[in-house]
């Protein structure tokens, strides 16, 4: 008789991380919300990525020794950087005007842009599914943006735009297989890092900041570096394709957060659309996941 260890599955490890690290993320993008109503957007940007620099480079350099900045695709890392820089850019710009609960839905469209690219960009052959899911999402936020409803504006195209750079960002992912998750780590943040630092004497500061937003600037950035931390941690134990689908856990935060600091409540139409969104989403997670187990099973 034989005697094994049973190892307990990935999920059971990598989920409570995954899930904590989509509540630092709502957090942060509840306190973005609040600090771009009196401040400038520059100034929060800006605070956002130092404070992930700062907790993420020795994060990285502990994980992968100080060579942990070598890449072997340095300008993609620099490109799908900006890419992030302008998603965040361009989702607080539009945060500064819309619901949280409905922005977050918006933003959460990036997988339906990674299918439309992945053809011309990687040469990817999206699915008749694959398909049926962008139109879905786009139904979605044509539910959102309907006449007369209060979305119909234009940041939501801010919003727009920060899905598809959002979704630029992820699929350029793919084309780092060759750099370590700690390196990407630390290039995540670097481009706007540095972006926002250099344009900072330029940044029009307005009111003078109290102790309460200085502390929620800080804050900013701890919870954006310790969000990619956990996600960092959770991909290494848990392949994506598995962990995705619970991505869209984000949107009850969002909605609750949304109700309690800011006291929004979507509407029936508003939570229709966002319920297509994220329905979307989730199908296009489930595909993916299918698709990686069949890679698996047939190499």
């Amino acid at each position: 008789m034989t005697s094994g260890t049973s190892h307990p599955h990935p999920l059971v490890v990598a989920l409570p991380l995954f899930l904590l690290a989509g509540l630092c993320l709502t957090t942060l993008d509840t306190t973005g919300k609040f600090l771009v109503r009196d401040h400038a957007l520059a100034l929060v940007v800006w605070a956002r990525y130092v404070g992930q620099m700062l907790v993420v480079t020795p994060f990285a350099r502990h994980r992968a020794g100080p060579t942990f900045w070598r890449t072997r695709n340095l300008k993609i890392q620099l490109v799908r950087s900006a890419f992030l820089m302008l998603a965040t850019v361009s989702f607080f710009g539009g945060l500064r005007y819309l619901p949280l609960a409905e922005a977050s839905a918006m933003f959460h469209l990036a997988p339906v842009f990674i299918v439309v690219l992945s053809q011309p960009l990687l040469g990817e052959r999206p699915t008749r599914a694959r398909w049926m899911a962008v139109i879905l999402g786009f139904t979605g936020v044509l539910v959102l943006l309907r006449p007369g409803g209060d979305l119909l504006q234009p940041a939501a195209l801010l919003l727009l735009a920060a899905a598809f750079f959002n979704g630029m960002y992820q699929l350029l992912t793919r084309l780092l297989p060759g750099d370590s998750a700690y390196t990407t780590l630390f290039y995540s943040a670097l481009v706007g890092a540095i972006v926002f630092s250099v344009a900072l004497p330029w940044i029009d500061m307005g009111d003078s900041i109290g102790w309460r937003d200085g502390a929620m600037l800080l804050a900013m950035g701890l919870l954006a570096g310790t969000a990619h931390w956990l996600l960092i941690r959770a991909f290494l134990l848990a392949p994506a394709a598995m962990l995705s689908p619970f991505a869209y856990a984000q949107m009850i935060w969002a909605v609750l957060f949304g109700w309690l600091v800011f006291g929004h409540l979507p509407d029936g139409w508003s939570a229709l659309g966002m319920t297509i969104i994220v329905g979307s989403g989730v199908m296009l997670a489930l595909l993916e996941r299918r698709r990686a187990r069949l890679a698996r099973a047939f190499p």
